[in-house]
């Protein structure tokens, strides 16, 4: 598709804001379901549950921290309040919380220590509520639920510290009577804006995109700049669960899988924003913890998979890790954590010193610059400044040099998105038994892009740009080492 210069100033000119920059840095970050659900084993509340029945025993919040730490995560969200509307708060507008139930005698407050744990080992902390309440008598009435709802968002946003993220799915279901709450979205946005300005809004809100599923799959190609429209809460309530039936968890849509190629965004350049994705899925086949799903918590090879494809595919990585009815994480999400922590380390640590230059046609010899001091070889943190070639040069390529030959196994690079997303096609090539052949080739960049393939042992390696809206703007690309299966 050809697009006029105008065009390309358009797609380029969308660009992520402060609070979209930072959310994107934490990468990998967790879940925490955990509640009234489960104390009664199920996956959604009826509503109305006795308080009594939340006493876990063993509570321990700074177990869950070193779990999820253990991992590599950078935050924790925690499911202050789920669809039964019970209140892991004492709130002042519902006596349907901790504060009616015999832990901690009625004085606990269960936000507050997974907040302060959260910070003690140097977790970010986030929120996630349910704007369905099945227990609130005032829901399904218009604006005296919404000044219930408010209220405790209030609540939330005002106690707890600095906040990173507040979470809204697009349950949506009736109260006992049959009525159905229309969410004054508008107005739940501006409290969290004035009173956490430094929050994102995921999911049903304007600054985190759902990816669709809550599989773990990954979009071949995921764009952070994509139609306005996606923003519409009531579009994502409609795809998001509706029935507690135990399948929606591991569907993946067929549907939708194009957000943001330019065929996909023709006919809405004037209605671009950035709208960068995140990928959510559990440890366990549920969201809450379930005694009899013990021997289905995901192994950490499957969840590096997933880490890998949304993390190394322009999306964050939102893991669930619920805490069992004592109170702590069970033992097998506790060892698969570890490990998986184990694998990212031990990825990330691959990466193969090696020397960057520019070549501005594929084939010819690299330069005799080195690209600039703040261009990064490593996997991150990300820098500064960026590396912008030639405007005039088609398909720029970085060439890496390593001090002797390395078996290579993946690519990573990294576009600086303060310039927007602008990498439509990238290829990654290499010399081998004297033949130049392909390795990898991939269509977006973004935020980072990890490229893998069967290990092979090269003495340098050449990542060419094969097309863009205008000139990229690239921070990193490096080279990880991998394990040949070629005879010793």
């Amino acid at each position: 598709m050809t697009s006029t210069i105008d065009d390309i100033d358009r797609l380029t000119a969308v660009r992520p804001d402060k609070r979209q920059a930072a959310w994107q840095q934490l990468e990998f970050y967790a879940f925490i379901h955990f509640g009234m659900n489960t104390m009664t084993d199920r996956e959604w509340g009826l509503g109305h549950e006795d308080p009594a029945l939340f006493h876990p025993v063993a509570l321990d919040t700074d177990q869950w921290m070193r779990a999820i730490k253990s991992a590599g995560m950078t935050g924790v969200i925690l499911t202050a309040k789920h669809h039964d509307g019970f209140c892991l708060w004492p709130s002042r507008v519902t006596s349907h919380s901790v504060s009616s139930s015999p832990w901690r005698d009625g004085s606990g407050d269960l936000v507050a220590e997974a907040a302060s744990a959260a910070r003690r080992h140097g977790l970010r902390f986030g929120v996630y509520v349910s704007p369905w309440d099945r227990t609130e008598s005032t829901y399904g009435s218009g604006r005296a639920y919404d000044d219930f709802f408010v209220a405790q968002l209030t609540e939330l946003l005002t106690r707890y510290g600095p906040i990173f993220s507040v979470w809204f799915d697009g349950a949506n279901g009736e109260s006992l009577d049959g009525r159905v709450q229309h969410y004054d979205w508008d107005r739940y946005y501006e409290t969290i804006r004035r009173l956490q300005p430094d929050a994102v809004i995921s999911v049903c809100g304007p600054d985190v995109r759902w990816c669709g599923n809550e599989a773990g799959h990954t979009r071949e190609d995921e764009w952070s700049v994509v139609p306005g429209k996606l923003r519409d809460a009531e579009r994502i309530a409609e795809q998001s669960q509706h029935v507690d039936d135990g399948r929606f968890s591991r569907f993946v849509r067929s549907d939708d899988e194009d957000l943001g190629s330019r065929e996909a965004l023709s006919g809405h350049l004037d209605d671009l924003v950035w709208y960068p994705a995140e990928v959510n899925t559990s440890i366990r086949p549920g969201w809450f913890h379930h005694s009899a799903e013990d021997a289905a918590v995901r192994t950490a090879e499957e969840l590096f998979e997933i880490w890998c494809s949304s993390t190394g595919g322009n999306a964050t990585f939102l893991l669930n890790v619920p805490p069992d009815m004592s109170g702590r994480v069970a033992a097998p999400d506790e060892r698969e954590l570890a490990r998986l922590g184990e694998l990212i380390e031990n990825f990330r640590t691959r990466v193969v010193p090696s020397l960057a230059h520019p070549s501005t046609v594929l084939g010819r010899e690299a330069g005799s610059d080195a690209l600039p001091t703040a261009f990064s070889c490593e996997f991150g943190p990300r820098p500064d400044t960026s590396w912008r070639p030639d405007p005039d040069d088609p398909r720029p390529a970085v060439v890496l040099t390593f001090d002797e030959p390395r078996p290579v196994a993946a690519v990573v690079v990294s576009e600086d998105i303060r310039h927007g997303q602008r990498v439509e096609g990238v290829s990654v090539r290499a010399v081998v038994d004297g033949d130049e052949v392909v390795l990898a080739e991939a269509g977006s960049v973004g935020y980072r892009r990890v490229m893998r393939f069967p290990a092979v042992t090269v003495g340098r390696l050449t990542v060419t740009f094969e097309s863009a809206r205008g000139t990229p703007a690239v921070a990193t690309v490096a080279a990880v080492e991998g394990v040949t299966t070629e005879p010793t």
